[in-house]
């Protein structure tokens, strides 16, 4: 599939105002050139995308692309060799790698998100990740899993973390832990601790209808081991305005709030699936003609006013998907150039548009799936993967549509909200 079939390709990247899309790192590659590169890779994706998911990981030769290409770079600091651009940058490449294999994109998403996450961290844990290798990237499961024993100069962890997306390819772990409550009688507090490669191990339990080639398999620690203190981050530290990593990283992007942004790395992929299935179907309905069991053999699919009608709902849902995305995420970025602190109102409606573009990618991935009849569902047909792809994206607990818009609507009605924001 090539841009020149999509007459609306030329205008899918909207160069809104975000102050993410320029670097301060003097000798970094302006983003027109690494969106560029995104772009050289999609057809070679495209071309792995069913060994990908047959082999249920990234291969280590696309993430050697990832690498070259400088896509690991994109949010890391300038410290370790990153580029420092923002959210909206991050959104342009990733989208644009997903039209070819949006298991691949979610592998790169995840591990370019995850630089940026650990430069929040405090100065030490930076250094232990990147100074021998500033190349290394980090999976991560979220969810506080197991309670962290205090001990003498940290903590000792152990259990099992699920869903650590490109572990295969990762030389840390981000895990998602408990931890024992500073005074007596109060609550345990969430947050996270890096984990170097050589603490953990990888149970092999990553078997799904969707989502298959992402890896994202269980770390598992058997025996207690110590992580030092200064490898945390509470889940507050991260939410707020001024991380620990504030104090070392200048750059504002690195005191957005975790959820008023973050959260982009799970759409992108499923945003750029969901243009990468409207691509499939232009090129196919020009292509394809019905044998048709009763009536309309013979006839072109681009002939079919559904098909006419889904392309184009399909379409329009991608735009606004991107728009979505694209408003509040340079709307966060501007204000924290600007000093500002990021409102309760706008980190839920930021969750909420989350949500809701990953729900608009996925009805458009729908629509596309609903147009292709019998032979869309070959296995070597792109987009019948797209669409178990862009089923299992959306059913993620951080854009379920029925999780998130229950928080914004109890928002909107003045009651507590409950959820994370």
């Amino acid at each position: 599939m090539t841009d020149a079939a999509n007459p609306f390709a030329q205008l899918n990247h909207v160069d809104l105002p975000a102050p993410g899309r320029k670097s301060p790192v003097k000798d970094a590659p302006p983003i027109e050139s690494i969106v560029a590169s995104a772009s050289e890779l999609v057809p070679l994706l495209r071309s792995r995308a069913q060994r990908t998911e047959q082999d249920r990981r990234v291969s280590d030769e696309t993430t050697r692309a990832f690498h070259d290409a400088g896509f690991f770079k994109l949010m890391q600091p300038a410290r370790y060799g990153g580029f420092e651009y923002g959210f909206t940058a991050f959104i342009d490449v990733v989208s644009e790698l997903a039209r070819g294999c949006t298991s691949s994109a979610w592998g790169c998403s995840l591990g370019a998100i995850h630089q940026w996450l650990v430069a929040t961290f405090p100065e030490e844990a930076q250094d232990d990740v990147w100074r021998k290798d500033p190349g290394a990237i980090v999976c991560g499961s979220y969810a506080p899993a197991t309670m962290a024993e205090k001990v003498d100069g940290g903590y000792l962890v152990q259990g099992k973390w699920l869903f650590a997306s490109n572990v295969d390819n990762s030389q840390w772990a981000l895990l998602g832990v408990q931890f024992p409550p500073e005074e007596k009688g109060a609550p345990p507090t969430a947050g996270f601790l890096l984990a170097p490669r050589s603490d953990w191990s990888i149970e092999d339990n990553w078997h799904v209808a969707g989502q298959a080639g992402t890896g994202s398999k269980a770390v598992v620690i058997d025996k207690p081991a110590f992580i030092p203190g200064h490898r945390k981050l509470t889940f507050a530290e991260a939410s707020s305005n001024c991380p620990p990593g504030a104090s070392v990283n200048a750059n504002p992007i690195y005191r957005i709030p975790f959820l008023s942004a973050v959260p982009v790395c799970l759409v992108s992929p499923i945003l750029g699936t969901a243009q990468g299935a409207v691509d499939e179907l232009i090129e196919l309905a020009g292509s394809r003609v019905t044998r048709g069991a009763v009536a309309g053999a013979g006839s072109r699919l681009s002939e079919f006013f559904p098909v006419q009608s889904r392309l184009a709902e399909a379409s329009a849902s991608v735009d606004a998907a991107r728009l979505l995305l694209y408003r509040d995420t340079a709307q966060v970025e501007q204000m924290a150039l600007d000093g500002h602190v990021i409102s309760v109102e706008q980190r839920i409606r930021n969750r909420r548009d989350h949500a809701f573009a990953a729900r608009l990618s996925r009805d458009a991935v729908e629509a596309v799936f609903a147009s292709v009849g019998g032979a869309g569902l070959s296995l070597n047909q792109p987009i019948q993967r797209m669409w178990r792809d862009a089923n299992a994206i959306s059913r993620h607990i951080s854009l379920n549509w029925d999780a998130v818009s229950s928080m914004v609507g109890q928002y909107l009605l003045g009651l507590e909200p409950k959820g994370q924001y």
